[in-house]
């Protein structure tokens, strides 16, 4: 194919390929010439002009597919375009030649057809260049129209509009020749010829203007008759062209001549209202005076489009201003009752005018426009309310009433929709008392419609989500209300639905309700049930509404309903009989509306269980199931009663009965089946009698069959309708479904369930679908678990129900017996349950076959996903080799369509389920029955069901495909040049296919393989084919099969021309297509970034532009902005995430570097908010220099054109996640270069390399932002802000500014800080905000920016004022739940725990530095007058320092596991109430820790001896800021309230750190370490702890497992810190042991003996458990050896050879603390016990200086090796080396360390053993022979290997080791006795004389040498002073005189 790509054609090598690739090769060359005209040069071009004409116009004569034919016309126009137009008539005339040519034959049609797309292209592209030729043309297109079929038809009307565009006014003549033929095409029996009809007359509107004035109404009446009847397509188009043509006609034109009357607003929405109401009927004036004619749901689906289409085009601006008009027009389409003739054509009427209002409002209007919006539509609530009569408001079956209802319900929906869609920033919109909303929309409660009271209660739910702190209130209201309205029906049901959807909109409030509520409305509900019988008017909406509340109130969890559950399973067990003997009675007695009460009321009861079990899963207990089974029991046997008692009382029971029958199915749903395995035989029977109709007369089907197959048949089912943006009005028009027959009056419990994701309101379905759904569903569940007889049984009385059902029912009971089945096989499946015996098995399979022959495709494609689900539970292979052989026969033989299809989707679904392995041996037929079957020209159905196939085949058959791969994809090539564009479905079935086998080759598309290149180029071909497709499902399986390339073979994909396409996709109007485009960026972003960001940047245009009105494009801010544009725009989940995860990579990719443009979008996306008001002074100064250039001006004045169509500023969500993004981008920098946060290098690194993209250059933009969303209307976005804030605190509080040194740079932001702050203090801020605003104070006061206390003070008054909170009892009324009260006051308590944390750090700062010079400032030090931070906070100190340990206590009963849940305070704790518990346990868990440290810091600095009054019991304080806490019982003394506190806050520490690593985050631990070593920095508790060996011992184990299992250096260090005070309180507690029984024995005479105090006593033992010296010994072990594997000897030998790894410095310092607390073990044991120990610390001080100055170092690890020194010398120095009891062992015990450490010196490759450093065996050896007696270092093996060491080191090479050995032996002679010294002076002093001897001959050659020699002569003066005799003085003198310096 390479020989393809050239400017000509290469005829040769077109002439040597064989024929069947011939049409590729064509293809492929125009592709390519298609890419190259454009972008070769002119002259090139012009010499091969003639030779390329020629062989174009060549190809339109060999018949050319599709595709290749639109390619051509292109290339032709291209060319004409770019080059020479010489030829251009000539072939103008000769397409004209082939268009005139009279051959109708099949053969030449696809000529004719090219001929007609290549003169539509030119006359396009090159306009009036052509002449006057068009005249010629269109009239022989005209011509050629009237006998042409379809194909012809279509391509006729697209050149006819192809010549409208291009030849613009020109072609004014012949605009009504095009007209009147364009006019028959409109309503063609071929949808495709009505859609390029309509695009013709939409050019036409914008080309002449007879379209909008005399021809306006006839062409509204066309568009009608065009809309009956159509498709989607159609519909979008008509829709289109109605909106822009009655658009044109408003808009006046600038040129019209001539005088016209002037189309006016009202009549035209008054011509879209007649299509809305007259649907078949039409515009003209005849036909609106006979009015005949009924509602077609097509014809208003379409209108529906078209009001759409009229706002859009008039643009936001036209909106606003007659939003009022729009509004009244709109909702009151609903009040003429031609519009709602039936409740269904009501529903669907409603839904076309909610789509209305939502698209338009929704979309084109801003935050502002749309708070005036939902004003106005308050406005017509309130006028529609006035507007019903008494009369109407006594009877609910007025007309007036029903007439009205709808548009309450449509209005009520909107605005629902709206306050929704706003968030908290619709507060206006409740807060100001004249336009208020919530008092028409509670107006709306005592509607007598009960649509319209459901409607109103949804809307308060919508308003109370959008405005959490309107719940509390509204609820409140409802409940005094409904109390004062007793005895209103309408009251009792409007109240009680608002209060029902009130508490299920809780779930969306994170603030919650007070718990109080759900009390109070559970005792309301049941006061309601208990006198529903004392007043028949008010028993039904009692009794209903009385279990809805009940109902309501399940939805609030376990926390409320628990206390509550033993009444509710009393008021069950009451709502049903007790036994059959009450059953019976109670059917004997009563007339219909009792009964009628009591199935209402059954059904209310079965209804709050669904509720209960659905929302309170943690409380369904099995004994809860088993006290639910019996009423069940009771409920399933009435069903058997009811038919009898419907024929006794009559039919109005039916629909209560029905209810009763829905909620039992929804019931047993949710429970577990087993429950009722008794029931089975009564359930199942009751089940199949319902969806089998036994008893229904009308042919009611289930709306789940579509959903029960699987999601890949939507391409043959047309689902995909179901994902598109007009999914709400396309509904209504599907088969088969009840889809678009929701409303909210068919069942009043979706008011307070869970609302699907992408509904603005829930739907249920009506009541008889919706109970088929349910028994469907149910049937499912049992299914699995009867007998096989009992299946048996089932599968043949569905075939019998199918056979004897009646021609007009067979079709509904088969769907819904195959909705059954197909679900009772899917639990199977996922339970891998079996099917059953062979007799099961045949009759499944011949209920199956027998539908595969069906007319309906559905149950056709039903039937083939049953075959597919048998096989795959069957598991059996000579069962699916069976049905594979029946298929193929059937195939073979069969030449109808429906057999055709039915068959081979059967062997697709059998391959799908089965898998590639399970049906390998049929696979070559399958793939060749359908090969053949796909290439049926005569059949396009069969083509997609084929196809359809084929794919599933491939996507399932994994390796056992590839061999199929090359023949189906030449096939799917060639019917993509072949197959006509308007077969649609075909074309979406050969996406999917060629996905699958994209799929299906994988990775290896990125080999080069010939096989494998061919493969790749055709799979590129065919993405190239379906990108240029018309149809968007076409397009988006192009997209996808591009992004799959780019998966396997990324380098193949040309991103060049992707990336635009993807990028002009955004603007498609088809979901599918954006979702596509959207999914592919997204991959796309992960890999290459830059790249896309890059070629989007490409695509810059102007916004100001006319053509970009209304688009999304690309401009400075890149394809980021662009995607943010979008969010704006849609709607849709998973589109919205996508756009998330897209944005996001690319920021992780590319802000760092690109900072400057990432900042100027998401500046421009937050000051939106703010860009709409103008301050006043900017007015001001506005008006000013108006006044100044008036003079200038006087003359001149220019109407500056207005923005019809402006850009709507971005909503808060998508602020929000700009804000969010700034976050990331702050993250990313701090793993990036230091010069982001550092100024001084920022501006270097600008000045001197070019590069000042840094963030700390953006700090000014950072803290605007923050600050613009931390004071936001909207309160995600304030929390948004107010975390930036405190990022920004994070990162750039410690950052210098250059300009002022020993200041911050943040400094100069203190300001804006403080106002961004100031809001979220306000009384009525939320608790959420006020807790997050608390901890960015604690944050900004600790980070020490401000060096001023008096700048502090703003913030730190916002912080006192928080203390206020803390004054309110925890009982007072509040808006919101008692979680969120004790989450704000618990912020409030963590921040200034935080602040005193920091404060009392502060304050020791300050003080170490005393003492130090002031000369210069002491940076971040905050002064003012003498005053210190720990100032600000000492005036709160009293109170807070007792909230602070009652939020400890509250911890403690938290943290109790749920076996002792009894020992919990009845009333609560002091910030939370009982039913809190667990919701707040997560809000504590955030905060005890700093607090533990704070009350720590404040323990210890109080010395835990100085009480303040209240702290013994005595009276609080004037200006105690707490009512809640109470200090001490008076009668404690000092001493108990000490040790308590001690024990509190040890206790929470030790179990904190005892949690699992999972659990607790390292954070908190560290707190709880830091607040232990605090504690125990005072003698009090040292002495508390020290007394108690058994508390020490735990500690240590706990401070043990820390070790083992965190990995942070930092809490390694605390844990030592830790260790070191407890060691400290034993040693302390010993010595006053010591002292106690020393001033006993001398007052009593005794002899004073203390050596026997401390662990081990007289027999050295100790014990592990009990011992603090052993705990910690494992605690120093654990230590060492995870930082020196080595020291372990237990370690596992690997055969290879440790290489160790130098530690860092915090790791030295942390051995060192280890060393450090070792040696001070001995001290804590008898003489005995130290004996124990000594060989475990000797072999661990030894240890650590043989790996700290091990020779595998680069250098010695000084601080290890100098603690470890010093260790040895006090333990040669210890007190028990002398006593005769232990001297014996400890004098061993330090040979034996000398022995070693003298072994450490040997080095020995074969054992690993480096050696050490001999500079340090030096130091070690010095240390034992100055401090151990001789008795030690006297024995002559240790003297003879001391005396070697000293000499080898002497022998070094290195002047160092020789300098370290004089110098130490310089020492030993000082220090030593002589009789100790003299081996040493004997053997090493000679060495170093002689030395001296040779200096004279070579003098040293640098310091270290000199120093040497100094060194060494001092030592000779230290010998010559120690000499006793002349012999040596006269030896000295003669050595002396050798030397010459």
């Amino acid at each position: 194919m390479e020989l393809a790509h050239s400017l000509l054609l290469n005829e040769e090598a077109l002439k040597r390929i064989p024929d069947a690739k011939k049409p590729v090769f064509i293809f492929e060359w125009m592709r390519f010439l298609d890419k190259v005209l454009v972008a070769a040069q002119k002259s090139d071009i012009k010499e091969k002009q003639k030779t390329l004409v020629k062989q174009l116009t060549n190809q339109i004569s060999e018949s050319p597919g599709p595709p290749t034919r639109k390619l051509l016309a292109r290339c032709l126009a291209v060319l004409f375009s770019v080059g020479d137009t010489f030829d251009l008539f000539d072939t103008i005339n000769k397409c004209n030649d082939l268009i005139k040519t009279k051959d109708d034959s099949p053969s030449y049609l696809p000529t004719k057809l090219t001929a007609i797309c290549c003169i539509g292209a030119m006359y396009e592209k090159l306009g009036r260049m052509v002449g006057r030729s068009f005249e010629e043309t269109v009239q022989l297109l005209i011509k050629a129209l009237r006998n042409a079929e379809s194909q012809g038809r279509c391509e006729v009307m697209q050149t006819l509009q192809k010549v409208i565009v291009g030849m613009g006014s020109a072609a004014t003549g012949c605009h009504k020749d095009i007209y009147k033929a364009t006019k028959g095409c409109m309503a063609d029996r071929v949808m495709s010829v009505r859609v390029a009809a309509a695009q013709c007359m939409y050019s036409l509107v914008q080309e002449a203007s007879f379209m909008t004035t005399t021809e306006l109404d006839s062409v509204s009446s066309l568009c009608l008759r065009a809309l009956d009847g159509s498709n989607y397509d159609v519909r979008c188009a008509v829709g289109k062209l109605l909106g822009h043509l009655f658009a044109t006609s408003l808009i006046p034109k600038q040129h019209a001549t001539g005088k016209k009357k002037q189309v006016t607003l009202d009549y035209l929405l008054d011509m879209l209202s007649t299509g809305f109401l007259k649907a078949n009927s039409g515009f003209l004036k005849s036909e609106m005076l006979s009015g005949a004619g009924q509602v077609n749901r097509e014809i208003r689906v379409g209108v529906t489009h078209a009001y759409v289409e009229f706002v859009k085009c008039m643009g936001g601006t036209w909106m606003e201003r007659n939003i009022s008009s729009l509004l009244k027009h709109v909702l009151y389409l609903l009040a003429n009752p031609k519009a709602t003739p039936t409740h269904v054509d009501a529903v669907y009427a409603r839904k076309c005018v909610q789509f209305i209002l939502r698209t338009l409002i929704g979309s084109l209007l801003g935050e502002k426009a749309q708070i005036a919006a939902a004003k106005e539509i308050s406005q017509h609530i309130i006028k529609a309310m006035n507007a019903v009569s008494p009369e109407a408001m006594l009877d609910s079956t007025h007309a007036e009433m029903i007439s009205g209802q709808h548009v309450l319900v449509s209005a009520l929906h909107e605005l629902g929709c709206i306050v929704q869609t706003l968030g908290t920033s619709a507060s206006p919109l409740v807060s100001e008392p004249q336009t208020g909303i919530i008092d028409p929309v509670v107006s709306v409660l005592l509607h007598p419609s009960p649509s319209a009271r459901l409607a109103a209660a949804w809307c308060l739910r919508s308003i109370t989500i959008a405005l959490p702190s309107e719940l509390t209130p509204l609820i409140d209201r409802c409940m005094e209300s409904m109390e004062k309205l007793r005895s209103s029906p309408e009251a009792v049901s409007g109240y009680s639905y608002a209060i029902a959807a009130l508490l299920g909109g809780v779930y969306k409030c994170p603030l919650g309700i007070p718990h109080s509520k759900g009390k109070k409305i559970f005792s309301m509900a049941e006061d309601l049930l208990k006198t529903a019988t004392k007043d028949s008017r008010l028993s039904v909406q009692k009794t209903q509404c009385g279990w809805l509340l009940l109902g309501a109130i399940m939805t609030l969890g376990p926390p409320v309903v628990k206390h509550h559950l033993p009444r509710m399973l009393l008021l069950w067990r009451n709502a049903f009989p007790k036994n059959k003997q009450e059953m019976d009675s109670e059917k004997a007695r009563g007339d219909a509306f009792t009964w009628q009460v009591t199935l209402e009321g059954r059904a209310g009861a079965l209804c709050a269980m669904d509720s209960f079990i659905r929302y309170c899963r943690e409380l369904v207990t099995e004994d809860v199931i088993r006290r639910l089974i019996i009423p069940l029991e009771c409920a399933l046997t009435m069903l058997q009663q009811i038919p009898a008692m419907i024929k006794t009382h009559g039919t109005q029971l039916k629909a209560s009965a029905a209810m009763v029958r829905l909620r039992l199915y929804q019931v047993m749903f949710l429970l577990p089946p087993d429950q009722y395995e008794v029931a089975y035989n009564h359930v199942l029977r009751e089940l199949v009698a319902e969806f089998t109709l036994t008893d229904n007369p009308s042919n009611t089907t289930t709306s789940l069959l579509r959903s029960m197959c699987h999601v890949d048949d939507s391409i043959i089912l047309g689902s995909w309708l179901q994902e598109t943006d007009h999914k709400p009005i396309e509904d209504q028009l599907q088969p088969n479904s009840a889809s678009g027959s929701g409303a909210i009056e068919h069942d009043g419990a979706a008011l307070y369930r869970r609302c699907p994701a992408n509904e603005h309101i829930p739907g249920p379905l009506p009541l008889g679908v919706n109970v088929i759904d349910n028994s469907v569903k149910l049937f499912g569940i049992v299914f699995q678990h009867v007998p096989h007889k009992h299946r048996l049984q089932m599968l043949q009385h569905f075939t019998e129900c199918i056979k004897h059902a009646s021609k007009s029912r067979q079709q509904a009971v088969q769907m819904n017996i195959f909705t059954a089945v197909l679900c009772a096989l899917k639990c199977l499946a996922d339970s891998k349950s079996g099917f059953g015996h062979s007799e099961v098995r045949k009759a499944a399979v011949q209920l199956v076959l027998g539908a595969l022959n069906s007319p309906s495709p559905i149950l056709r494609c039903a039937a083939g996903e049953a075959l597919g689900r048998i096989a795959q539970v069957m598991e059996d292979g000579r069962f699916i080799a069976e049905l594979s052989q029946y298929s193929f026969d059937k195939l073979n033989s069969a030449r109808d369509v429906v057999t055709r299809t039915g068959h081979s989707l059967a062997l697709g679904c059998l391959h799908r389920y089965v898998g590639g392995m399970g049906s390998g041996q049929h696979l070559n037929t399958s793939v060749s029955i359908l090969l053949a079957l796909a290439q049926d020209n005569t059949s396009p159905v069969v083509q997609v069901w084929a196809l359809h196939a084929l794919g599933l085949i491939a996507d399932s058959g994994g390796p056992m495909f590839r061999g199929y791969i090359e023949p189906t994809l030449s096939l799917v090539l060639n019917l993509l040049l072949s197959v006509p564009p308007s077969n649609v479905d075909v074309h979406q079935c050969l996406g999917k296919c060629l996905s699958a086998l994209i799929t299906s080759i994988g990775p290896e598309l990125q080999s080069n393989t010939n096989s494998i290149a061919a493969a790749r180029l055709y799979c590129l071909v065919c993405c190239a084919i379906m990108q240029d497709h018309h149809d968007s499902l076409v397009q988006a399986e192009a997209i996808s099969c591009l992004q799959q390339l780019h998966m396997f073979a990324p380098r193949h994909v040309n991103l060049t021309t992707l990336v635009p396409h993807l990028c002009e996709t955004l603007n498609s109007s088809h979901l599918l297509l954006r979702r596509a485009a959207v999914a592919c960026l997204r991959q796309l972003s992960q890999r290459e970034a830059s790249e896309i960001s890059e070629h989007a940047l490409t695509l810059i245009s102007d916004k100001d532009d006319p053509k970009n009105r209304g688009k999304i494009i690309i401009t400075e801010t890149g394809l980021e902005g662009a995607l943010f544009e979008l969010l704006d725009r849609e709607t849709d989940n998973k589109l919205c995430k996508d756009v998330h995860d897209t944005i996001i990579s690319m920021l992780h990719s590319l802000a760092a570097e690109n900072l400057t443009r990432w900042f100027t979008l998401l500046k421009d996306v937050l000051a939106a908010s703010i860009s709409d008001s103008s301050s006043p002074d900017a007015n001001e100064a506005g008006a000013g220099d108006k006044e100044e250039d008036d003079d200038d001006v006087a003359q001149i004045t220019i109407a500056e054109k207005e923005d019809t169509h402006p850009s709507v500023a971005p909503r808060w969500p998508t602020r929000v996640f700009a804000t969010d993004c700034l976050q990331k981008i702050i993250s990313d920098c701090e793993s990036k270069t230091v010069a982001h946060f550092d100024l001084a290098i920022a501006r270097d690194m600008r000045e001197t390399h070019g590069k000042g993209d840094y963030l700390v250059l953006h700090l000014t933009e950072l803290v605007r932002v923050a600050f613009i969303a931390a004071t936001s209307d909207s309160d995600q976005l304030r929390l948004a802000g107010l975390a930036t804030l405190q990022k920004v605190i994070n990162n750039f509080s410690m950052i210098a500014d250059p300009e002022v040194p020993g200041h911050v740079i943040l400094e100069q932001y203190q300001a804006q800080v403080g106002a961004a702050l100031r809001p979220a203090f306000a009384p009525n801020a939320p608790s959420d905000v006020t807790a997050a605003a608390c901890q960015v104070c604690s944050t900004w006061i600790g980070s020490g920016v401000a060096h001023d206390l008096n700048d502090l003070r703003r913030v730190h008054q916002l912080l006192v004022s928080s203390l206020e909170k803390l004054k309110l009892g925890r009982h007072k009324a509040s808006l919101y739940s008692e979680s969120a009260t004790t989450m704000e006051k618990l912020a409030v308590l963590q921040a200034w725990a935080e602040v005193y944390i920091v404060a009392i750090q502060k304050e020791h700062d300050h003080g170490n530095t005393d003492d130090k010079s002031r000369s210069e400032d002491d940076f971040g030090e905050i002064e003012s007058q003498g005053e210190s931070l720990l100032s600000l906070v000492q005036p709160e100190l009293v109170s807070l320092s007792k909230h602070w340990l009652c939020v400890l206590k509250d911890q403690v009963y938290l943290s109790l596991p749920s076996d002792y849940s009894n020992s919990l305070p009845n009333e609560g704790g002091t910030y939370y109430a009982p039913d809190t518990a667990d919701t707040v346990r997560p809000i504590y868990k955030r905060s005890w820790p700093p607090i533990l440290y704070a009350v720590s810091l404040w323990l210890n600095e109080c010395g835990f001896g100085n009480f303040p009054l209240e702290y013994t019991g005595g009276e609080p304080p004037a200006n105690h800021a707490s009512s809640v806490t109470e200090g001490p019982p008076a009668n404690m003394q000092n001493e108990e309230v000490n040790t308590d506190r001690f024990h509190l806050l040890l206790g929470i520490a030790v179990e904190a750190m005892c949690s699992p690593t999972s659990i607790q985050p390292l954070e908190t631990v560290n707190m709880c370490l830091k607040s232990v070593f605090v504690l125990l920095d005072k003698p009090w508790p040292r002495s508390r702890l020290g007394k108690k060996q058994t508390l020490a011992v735990e500690l240590l184990n706990v401070l043990h497992r820390l070790l083992l299992t965190r990995e942070s250096l930092a809490t390694h260090q605390l844990v030592l810190d830790c260790t070191k005070q407890i060691l400290r309180s034993a040693l302390e507690n010993l010595e006053e042991q010591k002292v106690k029984d020393s001033e006993f024995k001398v007052q009593s005479g005794h002899q004073v003996s203390l050596s026997v105090f401390g662990e081990g006593g007289e027999n050295g033992k100790i014990e592990a458990g009990q011992s603090v010296v052993f705990a910690t010994l494992e605690v120093c072990l654990c230590g060492l050896i995870r930082q020196m594997p080595e020291l372990n000897p237990n370690l596992p030998t690997t055969g290879f050879p440790l290489r160790q790894m130098k530690l860092s410095d915090e790791a030295c310092h942390l051995v060192a603390s280890i060393i450090n607390a070792i040696a001070e073990l001995p001290g804590l044991c008898s003489f005995a016990g130290s004996i124990s120990i000594l060989p475990t610390i000797l072999y661990l001080t030894t240890g650590v200086i043989r790996e700290a100055a091990s020779l595998s170092l680069q250098s010695p690890l000084q601080e290890p090796i100098t603690v470890a020194l010093e260790t040895l010398t006090t333990f040669c120095a210890c007190p028990y080396v002398s006593d005769p009891r232990s001297c014996d062992h400890w004098s061993r015990l330090l040979q034996s360390a000398i022995a070693t450490v003298l072994d450490f010196s040997k080095a020995d490759a074969e054992k690993d053993k480096p050696g050490i450093d001999e500079k340090t065996l030096l130091l070690a050896l010095s240390v034992f022979l100055l401090n151990c007696d001789d008795d030690i270092t006297g024995n002559p093996q240790l003297k003879q290997g001391l005396i070697e060491a000293f000499q080898t080191a002497w022998m070094s090479k290195n002047n160092r080791v020789k300098l370290m050995c004089v110098q130490k032996l310089t020492s030993i002679f000082q220090k030593m006795e002589r009789k100790k010294a003299t081996p040493y002076i004997r053997q090493c002093a000679p060495l170093i004389i002689e030395w001296l001897g040779g200096v004279g001959q070579n003098k040293p050659a640098n310091q270290d040498g000199l120093q040497l020699v100094i060194d060494s002569i001092a030592m000779l003066e230290t010998l010559v002073a120690i000499a006793e005799d002349s012999t040596n003085a006269c030896c000295h003198g003669n050595h002396l005189s050798n030397f010459s310096f």
